[in-house]
């Protein structure tokens, strides 16, 4: 009873003290601003007047935001409104271009000069310095590309309210002299996800407190796109629609200065400029100083404001697809910003005690695109000077030459082809053969003598784009430390498994330049056969000509080994399609062959005869009847919900095969086979794992684990990616007998030594952080059908699978020539050398295949891709 009396009060004095804090607590703080001594056109709304509420009282839907943004281009003159783009949600994708009335009335001529600037190779110094001193300069800014980043796309809303309404002469002065782009949001989709469940959990009294569930976003969170995509990786492959719009938009503007808006976590205070290592070293040496300038700025701002922030001690641009670094590569001063706050909704407290607010972050966001604006506009004719220099590929660091891309029909080559030339990268093709004396060969990285058909696909460095040429096509890039935000290489050639050759000398070339991206023309050769017909399996696109044919109902075969009719040779894997075994479809057959040719730009040759010279006749048993299996992707926790959105992606868009999306959490209200919710696994014969690394543990208990098992030797089709494969091992499930092998850690007597201090370099030396390895394929085996023998995969951790006779072993890593780019200690490479990646464990009737690798990753590293197609559409019938 004591007890009870004595904590009564102590819970009554904790009460009134939350209370009290609860009292002092401010979700505005007037000292925050915006730059109030200026004065405002009355005829300009401002956001809270469209919208009803203040800056940073609430999170404005993306649909009031395109309001807000057309009644300033209603209202002024200085302003215009541009679409560039639909997201896969059918939302707008608008930038906003501010400079002066003037400025506008001719806009377009001064674009165009601009441009000129571009191309030193043909602009002469002279009248590059006329446009330099009396043309504006061109800056833009990209708000939330990460959806729940969201405080910035209400700035953006505040910085075109102030450029266009504000009356002073500092303001005139900025818009007569510079062109300013503003992508209100790049991700529309993903923000949307993220402000309406924000809107819809938050309390009447505010939630600031850390474990309200205002602070925890539902799995995949608002952070991606549609397809669960980070959009802040994806400027330099366009995957998706936001990034091949907001990239063709950059190139019409070509700005000198760039800076993206971010959020980091909470506890974090602001981050501006300039960033850590590893640098890209063929930037100019300028850049460097450059982006100090900016930072400084912007500090200068914060100092007033006492502002908490920091620089230098994270955050690197060596990997060129960000918001940030795709400028730099391009010409401009590629920056970011890093606001605290990013999933703290309207406010939180911090691990200081502090309440960060909405508020608090608009203003900081704002504070320094005005600040960077301002320093632009001080710097206006040196910036001029530092694009025109980083255009000219005379100033170039690398020795490369040219990169060339022999058309072998590589199924992946004009994916390149097409990604360069979406950003204004001259392409040629050679009209005749060409001997190169030191072709450098990407796979042995030897140079050698070679001589290229007529055909080949050259990349000059000797044009403006050099440096986004260079960054993205070679082979391994400068790497200054170990520790990175993001991956080691990401090298095109490698990633979509290219033959690919460099050479350092300059040579004269009989070439076109090519002026559209090739595409695989889909045809049918024999048309109308009496007997079959036949499509490799090796093309680019013959997975969803299957899938089409699956969805018209046809009965298809896959060849078990590779044959020829003396003709034409078939690879394994190639899809038979018999006359004999689709009767019914004997009206329909002709068109619908056309149509998927068509359709998918596959070649299908028709057979009048099923014998075949060598390899097994076309109706052999030996060819298995391949039919559409039921497939299972899990998702949500803890499930990656990148890797789920890639192989959704690949399906859904890609190949088009029906992919459902099964949520974990169903698992955990009843055991399999019943999911829950009446879903059976029973319904499916393909399940889909992707990663979910330790997480898998909670998920799968012993009565799960045995009821998978038991679907499997059923004859199901267990697909285990990244860290869900190690989960089968038998070291750590014991489900199956496969040996995971791991690299010890390091008890040495100077690791245990190790000053705190050095700790986070010499773990970091411990990494592989996205780094290319050479693989070898059985391509005999079901899984690799229609694939090469060699092969890039991509390694992010330092595992492999010990080879043994049960473990059908498809993918090793190469034992002789392993690292191809990027880093990984020795130590590292022996541990992986020569140990597999991708195997296939039969179990009873069914399969668990093992993918250690992504093979799929972030839909650029496309060289694995296949086996991903293989297991899913393939592997049930062998």
């Amino acid at each position: 009873m004591k007890k009870l009396q004595l904590l009564l009060p102590l819970f009554l004095l904790f009460t009134l003290l939350n209370a009290q804090t609860q009292k002092d607590f401010k979700l505005f703080d007037e000292r925050l601003a915006y730059e109030p001594n200026l004065s405002y056109d009355a005829n300009i709304p401002s956001p809270e007047k469209i919208l009803g509420y203040r800056m940073g009282e609430r999170f404005t839907v993306y649909a009031e935001v395109v309001n807000y943004f057309k009644a300033l281009d209603a209202a002024s003159n200085k302003l215009i409104i541009n679409e560039y783009g639909r997201t896969y949600e059918h939302r707008p994708l608008l930038n906003v271009v501010i400079t002066s009335e003037a400025n506008h009335a001719r806009l377009e001529e001064l674009r165009t000069r601009h441009l000129k600037l571009t191309d030193p190779t043909t602009t002469s110094n002279a009248e590059a310095e006329q446009i330099i001193k009396n043309d504006p300069i061109f800056l833009s800014y990209s708000y939330n590309i990460h959806g729940n980043e969201a405080s910035s796309t209400e700035a953006a809303m505040q910085v075109a309210y102030r450029l266009v309404a504000a009356t002073d002469a500092e303001t005139k002065n900025m818009l007569d002299n510079m062109v300013i782009v503003l992508y209100i949001c790049i991700n529309a989709d993903g923000r949307d996800r993220y402000v309406q469940w924000y809107n819809s959990v938050r309390r009447n009294v505010t939630g600031y407190e850390p474990n309200d569930m205002e602070h925890f976003e539902e799995w995949p969170g608002g952070r991606t796109n549609h397809y669960w995509f980070d959009l802040n990786r994806d400027w330099i492959w366009g995957v998706h629609p936001e990034s091949r719009g907001h990239v063709a938009e950059y190139q019409k503007w070509m700005p000198q200065v760039h800076t993206d808006y971010h959020e980091q976590g909470y506890n974090s205070n602001y981050f501006t400029m300039p960033g850590t290592t590893p640098r890209n070293k063929l930037l100019p040496d300028s850049y460097e100083a450059w982006s100090d300038t900016f930072g400084k700025a912007n500090i200068r701002v914060f100092d007033q404001f006492q502002i908490n922030y920091f620089t230098r001690d994270a955050f690197d641009f060596f990997y060129p697809g960000y918001g940030s670094s795709y400028p730099s590569v391009q010409g401009a001063i590629g920056m970011l910003t890093e606001q605290g706050g990013g999933n703290s909704g309207i406010a939180v407290e911090t691990d200081d005690g502090t309440v960060l607010t909405l508020q608090q972050r608009v203003f900081d966001h704002f504070s320094t695109s005005i600040a960077t604006i301002k320093a632009t506009l001080n710097n206006k004719e040196a910036l001029l000077r530092y694009s025109y220099d980083a255009w000219n590929p005379k100033n170039s660091k690398s020795p490369t030459k040219a990169y060339f891309l022999p058309d072998n029909n590589n199924g992946y080559l004009y994916d390149v082809i097409a990604i360069l030339l979406r950003h204004n990268v001259k392409v040629e093709r050679t009209t005749a053969d060409i001997t190169v004396t030191d072709a450098k060969n990407f796979k042995t990285n030897k140079s050698e003598r070679k001589v290229f058909p007529k055909g080949t696909y050259i990349i000059s460095t000797n044009q403006p784009r050099y440096l986004l040429i260079n960054s993205i096509m070679e082979r391994n890039m400068v790497i200054e430390d170990s520790v990175m935000y993001d991956m080691a290489t990401w090298s095109a050639p490698i990633a979509y498994n290219l033959d690919a050759y460099t050479t350092n000398t300059t040579l004269k070339i009989t070439s076109e330049e090519v002026k559209t991206a090739p595409t695989h023309v889909g045809k049918v050769n024999n048309p109308n056969p009496q007997y079959a017909y036949v499509i490799e399996w090796k093309q680019r696109h013959a997975p969803r000509a299957l899938a089409m044919l699956w969805e018209k109902g046809y009965r298809v075969r896959a060849a078990s080994e590779p044959f020829t009719d003396g003709t034409r040779k078939y690879g394994a894997g190639s899809l038979i399609i018999l006359r004999g075994r689709n009767l019914e479809k004997a009206a329909d057959i002709q068109k619908d062959i056309q149509e998927i040719a068509e359709k998918t730009g596959v070649v299908i040759d028709g057979h009048n005869t099923g014998r075949m010279l060598d390899g097994y006749d076309l109706a052999s048993t030996r060819n298995r009847p391949v039919k559409q299996p039921k497939v299972a992707l899990m998702v949500d926790r803890p499930f990656s919900s990148y890797t789920a959105g890639q192989i959704s992606f690949l399906f859904d868009q890609e190949v088009q095969l029906p992919v459902e999306r099964i949520k974990a959490s169903l698992l955990r209200q009843t055991a399999i086979p019943k999911f829950g919710g009446g879903v059976d696994l029973n319904d499916y014969e393909v399940l889909i794992l992707p990663g979910g690394g330790n997480g898998l543990n909670q998920l799968f208990g012993k009565d799960q684990l045995d009821q998978i098992k038991a679907w499997v030797q059923a004859g199901g089709v267990l697909i285990a990616t990244e860290d869900a494969a190690p989960f089968f091992t038998n070291e750590r499930s014991k489900m199956t007998t496969v040996k995971l092998l791991e690299v010890k850690r390091d008890s040495s007597e100077a690791a245990s030594m190790l000053p705190f201090a050095d700790r986070t370099d010499f773990n970091g030396k411990k990494r592989v952080p996205g780094t290319a390895f050479h693989a070898d394929l059985d391509v005999t085996h079901p899984l690799a059908f229609g694939m090469d023998k060699e092969l890039y995969t991509l390694k992010y951790d330092n595992l492999a699978f010990k080879p043994s006779p049960d473990l059908q072993t498809v993918g090793v890593y190469n034992k002789d020539n392993l690292l191809v780019a990027g880093y990984a200690n020795e130590e590292n490479q022996k541990n992986i050398a020569g140990n597999t990646f991708a195997g296939v464990l039969p179990m009873g009737q069914g399969k668990i295949v093992f993918l250690l690798d992504n093979t799929q990753f972030r839909m650029f590293w496309r060289g694995p891709t296949r086996m991903m197609e293989n297991a899913v559409m393939l592997l049930k019938s062998f």
